[in-house]
């Protein structure tokens, strides 16, 4: 390529601008550059990158083999004085038209690389694709074909390029498209000069508002069955993983949830951090409303599974014919009415923490299939015949008392030791009193949220009111009553007299008989059955019960099956 030689006289603004320009242009080589003044920007850039300078025009015309001339002195005389002495074949140019159109032959430069760099990009896009894609002109000429048009239909591009589609395919959606200039899709059709039967879409190709041509893209028609084989089988996963999203659920509560400093719940809260650290099953054990639920989210959230699922099932809220399919799912057409199969609790909880509630009222059926799950971590769904292996960790809850169950034959012993790893009992409200006024401190802090209330405390008489209750529905119904108060009230107070008036469970307190007067016999039932009244029917209450009356838990056994044989 030839190099054209310039010289550039003046050095001002628009000499160095035009100096600038050249400079990166490869087709250009500088030949030098002269101005008056060897201060100005033109002259002092030249001379540092090693290009000729001169202070004097005519010893920069002496310079052999110049082909332009670029004027940037902007006076008349050195123009005269240029056009005078340069040679007859050196053009010449002024400096701001010169600028101008280097400016225009830059655009156009980047415009054409721009061009080319997309040309490229979609070379290589249409290349990669899967779907075969074939182009004509408007005259039915064939432009283009990618690798995987010859891959579909075995025609190679040198075969197929320059063809004329009305020839070589007159009845597929390319040759429809450019007679039509109408959209063409899901066409089925084989591929002129192949045996390749495919589904087509084609469209025209516009430009300035008139076709210019046409597309067409195609499968074949086997790889489009099997895609929607395929799709059938996606579109089953999503709808089990959009009904497995939709139940997943993770723990809402901390041991920081747990109020109280009472020696009872501190020693529970104790057992239940340390259950927490392993995998172990927990049973939790309580009376109805003492947070045994708490507990539970509690262990999960404090344990290595606390960023996986939490899934929760009430045993006693679910019917037995329908508690198997909820634990363990069903497949499609496993009864009437199952259109599609369900995922099952312990699926769901998959490396989580499945919490069972009110495990005692589970049907002797179903405590052999759950036996069968914590012993070998697999189950089949309802209907189905495949084994499915699960990672969970159970933690159980009931408030009635499973050796009892056990005797009665209403509870599986094997299944009972399996859930009975790490036992912990949640102590009643009337055993742990101590811990009422931070309970109703955090009581009021809620409820004036949720109620738009203002109440700032629980006055002392109304406190001792509450600590001679015996409190049947434990912290449940502390929260029933004191929301039941609020509600009613417009005071920022909660006194006795606003307590007696709008709860019912607080009676006048009557003097017992004589006890001089009772029968001894008498008088100890009375006295076991106010500790069991007191600490509660779990084992860890007869053990405090037993300990209160200053006798052995077996004698307390013994007095039990005497006066009661039902609270054993």
């Amino acid at each position: 390529m030839r190099v054209i030689r310039v010289a550039i006289a003046g050095a001002g603004e628009d000499g160095y601008k035009a100096y600038r320009m050249l400079k990166e242009i490869k087709e250009v080589s500088i030949a030098g550059i002269a101005d008056k003044d060897h201060t100005a920007p033109g002259i002092i850039t030249a001379k540092s990158e090693g290009v000729f300078v001169a202070e004097d025009i005519n010893i920069l015309l002496k310079k052999p083999d110049l082909d332009v001339i670029i004027d940037a002195t902007s006076s008349p005389a050195d123009l005269d004085f240029i056009l005078q002495n340069k040679k007859y074949n050196t053009a010449i140019m002024e400096a701001k038209a010169a600028n101008l159109i280097i400016s225009i032959l830059r655009e156009k430069k980047e415009e054409l690389l721009e061009i080319k760099s997309i040309k490229s990009q979609l070379s290589a896009i249409l290349d990669s694709v899967q779907e075969a894609i074939e182009v004509a002109d408007i005259n039915g000429n064939i432009k283009f074909v990618n690798p995987a048009f010859s891959k579909i239909t075995g025609i190679p591009e040198d075969k197929r390029i320059n063809q004329n589609i009305f020839e070589a395919s007159p009845d597929g959606a390319l040759a429809t498209v450019l007679k039509t200039g109408k959209l063409v899709f899901g066409q089925r059709t084989k591929v002129g000069g192949s045996n390749a039967e495919v589904v087509s879409n084609a469209a025209p190709i516009i430009v300035d508002g008139a076709m210019d041509g046409a597309v067409v893209v195609f499968q074949h028609f086997t790889d489009v069955m099997n895609l929607m084989e395929e799709l059938k089988k996606s579109t089953s996963i999503i709808e089990n993983l959009t009904d497995k999203l939709g139940q997943v659920t993770t723990s809402k509560y901390t041991f920081d949830n747990i109020l109280g400093s009472s020696l009872e719940i501190k020693r529970c809260i104790d057992l239940a951090e340390r259950s927490a650290r392993s995998n172990t099953t927990v049973l939790i054990q309580g009376e109805s409303g003492t947070g045994k639920e708490l507990f539970a989210h509690a262990i999960h959230s404090s344990s290595m599974r606390r960023e996986n699922p939490f899934i929760k099932v009430n045993c006693a809220a679910i019917p037995e014919t329908l508690l198997e399919s909820e634990f363990f799912g069903y497949e499609k057409g496993a009864f009437t009415g199952a259109v599609k199969s369900k995922i099952g609790k312990f699926e769901l909880a998959h490396s989580g923490s499945i919490f069972l509630d009110e495990i005692g009222d589970m049907n002797l059926n179903l405590q052999g299939k759950l036996l069968r799950v914590l012993q070998e971590m697999e189950f089949e769904r309802v209907g189905g015949t495949q084994t499915t292996k699960v990672d969970v960790r159970v933690i159980a809850a009931t408030n009635r008392n499973l050796r009892e169950l056990i005797r009665l034959g209403k509870f599986r012993e094997d299944l009972f030791y399996r859930l009975n790893v790490v036992e912990i009992t949640v102590p009643p409200l009337r055993v742990r009193k101590e811990d009422l006024p931070v309970l109703l401190d955090n009581l009021i802090v809620k409820l004036n949220r949720k109620l738009g209330k203002k109440v700032k405390r629980v006055d002392s008489k109304a406190i001792e009111l509450l600590v001679n209750y015996d409190w049947p529905g434990n912290i449940r119904e502390l929260e029933n009553m004191i929301e039941r108060i609020m509600v009613t009230m417009d005071e920022e107070v909660i006194t006795k007299k606003t307590m007696v008036m709008h709860t019912s469970q607080f009676k006048i307190i009557t003097h017992e008989p004589d006890l001089d007067l009772l029968p001894l016999d008498q008088m100890e039932e009375r006295m076991v059955k106010k500790a069991l009244a007191k600490y509660g029917n779990t084992v860890e209450g007869k053990k405090r019960a037993s300990q209160a009356l200053n006798i052995s838990l077996a004698t307390l056994y013994n007095k039990l099956k005497k006066y009661n044989p039902e609270n054993i």
